[in-house]
């Protein structure tokens, strides 16, 4: 039987230099109770200290909240994260050499946890050749304290692949809705189901203990079996949240039911997107859209696309998915990122992965923080800030398509959209066309390999990767190749002979006509 214990008394079930796991992405999931209380033990007796934190997705608020409470001197000895931006102090803490730190994929995370339950040697995966994780480039390490390999390329069959290693996981701090005595877990009320199975069997297997924090607590044999998602078999001690703050369903929302799928919302009643650069983007991302395909919005700007989607009703076009394991449905964005409303069906973690790595998506739609010419991306790394990849490896480097969605310059920009056409009011400080990016986080010499299809959006203009290169193909009306593109870029790009305008629709307040669009397209591209 799982024992029933305080938040406050978590902490002293955790050893020093223990390697503790915790689930959760941004809010979704995550065991504030427990990591709060962790950090308030930290600060009154300095202990537990030189801990191995290990996640696959950022958690947090952006501010102190979710793995924001480890980051303090001493309790920390090493990091192993997929992303880190939720919890920024963290990310200091990396940058300024106080812990070792490793920014690995968080899809290859979620199964590695997969291979440490099973004893197994790892994760060997295509994912993260060329990018900053391969060893051959930064090998995920984050700053010079670190020094350990955690990846290493192997060939297998002629073919270049790169080795995670495993490591072993003692605590596992985990988050469900109802516990029985038993300590068999539910997670009825939760947006996502994530990885808390794989983390509780590594922690099992590896000889840890599993900590879960639930809202209530129910008698045993009053749990329907198919609906508990940890077992009792796996669970060590259960902690019952005391305050809904530190149980919330998303650091925005207490509860929502069209995120857990206790309810449905009406989507016609989404406001539609202010007309503005932004709506710009996602408009013109919108139309790479075909009939049919699985789609992956990432945060940010991207997520614009769903909205232009509903708003020109065309989401039953398309399967929307978002990493955590929603599927269908219009994926939330901010502090609910992660959670779906009105989701056709909640998988895994890694089994979304499992899915994306294995070429399931159709399309990406993914953020552009900075570009080059070779086409590389980087969303991982600035001016020595640590953002982290989360899942944008994984889903960059496998979908079919992508889409890569941003402002042309950043740093004050403001441009007004009027006329058919855009003006530049205030030409932004900072150029993300760069000779080259400080960090690979998506590499353009293996997209180009793979023979992938790739496109950058901005407010102003596109571009597409070719063998050739990265090849202007498209600007908006108002702007000019010479005074607008080239002098805000770093590199020369290859300028279209067929160099046209974007579609003046893109720049207006009526709808697309995206509906019109996707019905004629079976009979434009019958026989291809």
């Amino acid at each position: 039987m799982a024992e029933l214990i305080q938040a406050e008394e978590v902490a002293r079930l955790i050893p020093d230099r223990a390697s503790v796991a915790v689930g959760g992405l941004v809010g979704s999931g995550h065991p504030e109770a427990i990591t709060a209380a962790l950090g308030r033990s930290y600060e009154q007796c300095g202990r537990p200290r030189d801990l191995t934190l290990i996640f696959s997705a950022g958690q947090g608020d952006g501010k102190s909240r979710g793995l924001g409470h480890f980051a303090q001197p001493g309790m920390l000895r090493r990091v192993i994260g997929g992303h880190w931006n939720w919890a920024p102090a963290l990310g200091r803490m990396a940058v300024d050499g106080e812990v070792e730190a490793y920014n690995l994929p968080q899809g290859t995370l979620t199964q590695l946890f997969h291979s440490i339950a099973g004893k197994k040697p790892g994760v060997i995966t295509k994912v993260g050749l060329n990018t900053y994780v391969d060893p051959r480039v930064e090998g995920g390490k984050l700053n010079s304290r670190t020094t350990e390999e955690l990846v290493q390329v192997l060939e297998l069959g002629g073919e270049e692949w790169l080795w995670y290693k495993p490591f072993p996981i003692t605590v596992a701090l985990l988050r469900g809705t109802t516990a029985d005595s038993h300590g068999n877990v539910t997670t009825e009320r939760e947006s996502a189901l994530l990885e808390i199975l794989t983390i509780a069997q590594a922690a099992r297997n590896c000889g840890g203990i599993v900590v879960v924090q639930v809202e209530r607590m129910v008698p045993h044999g009053t749990l329907n079996p198919s609906h508990v998602k940890i077992p009792g078999i796996l669970v060590d001690y259960i902690v019952v949240a005391q305050r809904p703050e530190e149980h919330m369903q998303t650091y925005a929302e207490q509860y929502n039911p069209s995120f857990s799928g206790e309810a449905r919302i009406k989507l016609s009643e989404v406001p539609p997107m202010p007309l503005s650069w932004r709506k710009v983007v996602a408009r013109r991302a919108a139309m790479e859209l075909t009939p049919n395909v699985v789609v992956n919005l990432g945060i940010g700007v991207p997520e614009g696309v769903a909205n232009v989607a509903n708003e020109e009703n065309v989401s039953g076009a398309m399967t929307l998915t978002v990493e955590a394991g929603g599927i269908g449905g219009v994926p939330a964005g901010g502090l609910n990122f992660g959670a779906v409303y009105n989701a056709e069906a909640l998988v895994e973690h890694s089994q979304q992965f499992d899915f994306y790595d294995g070429g399931g998506l159709d399309i990406a739609f993914l953020g552009l923080a900075q570009t080059d010419g070779e086409g590389n991306i980087n969303v991982s790394k600035f001016n020595g800030r640590v953002a982290g990849s989360g899942g944008f490896i994984n889903i960059s480097q496998n979908a079919k398509k992508v889409v890569f969605c941003g402002s042309f310059t950043t740093g004050g920009l403001e441009v007004t959209v009027q006329d058919g056409g855009i003006r530049i009011l205030r030409e932004g400080s900072v150029k993300k066309f760069v000779s080259h990016v400080e960090q690979i986080t998506f590499s353009g010499k293996t997209a180009r390999q793979m023979r992938q299809q790739v496109l950058y959006v901005t407010e102003r203009a596109v571009f597409r990767l070719l063998p050739e290169g990265m090849v202007l193909t498209e600007i908006a009306p108002g702007v000019s190749v010479e005074r607008d593109i080239l002098p805000h870029m770093e590199f020369q790009p290859i300028v279209s002979k067929q160099l046209k305008q974007m579609d003046a629709r893109l720049f207006r307040e009526e709808k697309l006509g995206l509906a019109g669009q996707l019905a004629e397209y079976p009979r434009k591209h019958k026989g291809e």
